[in-house]
């Protein structure tokens, strides 16, 4: 069986770097790169050995149960048994093939999280400004570091868009089925009526990309700056602070003015401009990818309805995976979204699972 064979080939491989690794001078250049790739392998190697213990344990019992001359006590223990290791071997199994799942490129990245106010005016822009603050709330839950890059309010606490760079371990891994259009239904602060409306904002979540993952050539990019506008202190308007830049090849266009230095701006919008590449370079290789697998959790891609919130039922919907919770406060406040990034997770992990084909 293929899942059989791989497991053999990853515990040889494990076998073979420990015996490397006594050859090799300890903490010399080769030892600490056969080291590196050892302790890669370890928690494989122990939950394969695990799978092929309980295997073998399962073959022993059936040939006993089997045996006309096995006593009936022993055969009735047996049975048990023999339930208890098929539940054990199928659990194994599900983790290991996780394991074996590729890592999709930027999953162990930090994330620059973007939010735009869609369709619905105000209400629109208050519904962004919710969404932002869950995100702020679910990072404080998971320990992330949560930075703002930008805020554009506009007016009675609501915003036009606002970005922010989350740090942690495997950030992106998390948030990356965020992407997409998110839709309220509810009654707005100025609907006087009491009629429930309807409004979206977009969701794109990036991999953070460093300068050595994305090379950017000076002569591709335009760069313009002018007076900072709106909000921001007796700074605005007297000096050219705000930083617009054009990545020519793409047609990508960053503009930042959050900070008071042109030279901040201009960090802040180039590190947004690399990660937005960055993305691009992944949805590519993800689209590849894609194309040879059946997906239903979605693109990605920021016009695709993700998530309803509906306000007067309590609940939210996620459609890609058919998930309905009655928990929308819960959600808003950041920890109850654990339960669905995890149910997007899991979802897309078997829809990969399901590539595994064994064959006899």
């Amino acid at each position: 069986m293929i899942l059989e064979t791989t497991i053999d080939k990853i515990l040889n491989r494990h076998e073979l770097l420990k015996k490397q690794m006594l050859e090799c001078t300890e903490n010399s250049e080769n030892f600490i790169k056969l080291s590196k790739e050892f302790s890669n392998l370890e928690e494989f190697a122990l939950l394969a050995c695990k799978y092929k213990n309980a295997s073998r344990e399962l073959i022993e019992l059936e040939k006993a149960i089997a045996d006309p001359a096995t006593e009936a006590d022993f055969r009735e223990l047996a049975t048990v048994e023999i339930g208890d290791l098929e539940s054990t071997i199928q659990y194994i199994e599900k983790e290991i093939k996780i394991m074996l799942i590729p890592k999709e490129i930027g999953d162990e990245k930090n994330a620059i999280l973007e939010i735009r106010a869609g369709t619905g005016g105000d209400e629109a822009g208050l519904f962004a400004a919710d969404l932002f603050r869950m995100y702020q709330k679910y990072s404080e839950f998971r320990g992330w570091k949560f930075e703002v890059i930008c805020f554009h309010e506009s007016g009675i606490g609501s915003i036009k868009e606002a970005s922010s760079c989350i740090s942690g371990k495997g950030v992106f891994s998390y948030l990356k089925f965020e992407s997409g259009v998110h839709r309220v239904q509810r009654v707005p602060v100025t609907e006087s009526s009491g009629r429930v409306h309807t409004s979206t904002a977009t969701v794109a979540v990036l991999p953070e990309a460093e300068e050595v993952d994305v090379k950017i050539e000076e002569t591709d990019l335009k760069i313009d700056v002018m007076r900072a506008s709106g909000a921001g202190g007796q700074h605005v308007n007297k000096t050219e602070s705000a930083v617009r830049i054009t990545h020519l090849p793409s047609g990508i266009v960053v503009a930042q003015q959050d900070e008071r230095s042109q030279h901040m701006n201009r960090l802040k919008a180039m590190k947004i401009l690399r990660s937005r590449l960055y993305d691009l370079e992944r949805q590519k290789l993800h689209s590849a990818r894609a194309s040879n697998r059946r997906s239903q959790i979605g693109t990605g891609d920021r016009s695709e309805r993700v998530r309803t919130y509906n306000y007067p039922q309590g609940r939210v919907s996620d459609h890609r995976i058919g998930l309905t919770l009655y928990k929308l406060p819960q959600i808003m406040e950041g920890i109850g979204l654990e339960e669905i990034i995890k149910a997007l997770i899991e979802f897309d992990q078997e829809e990969q699972i399901a590539n595994f084909q064994e064959e006899d």
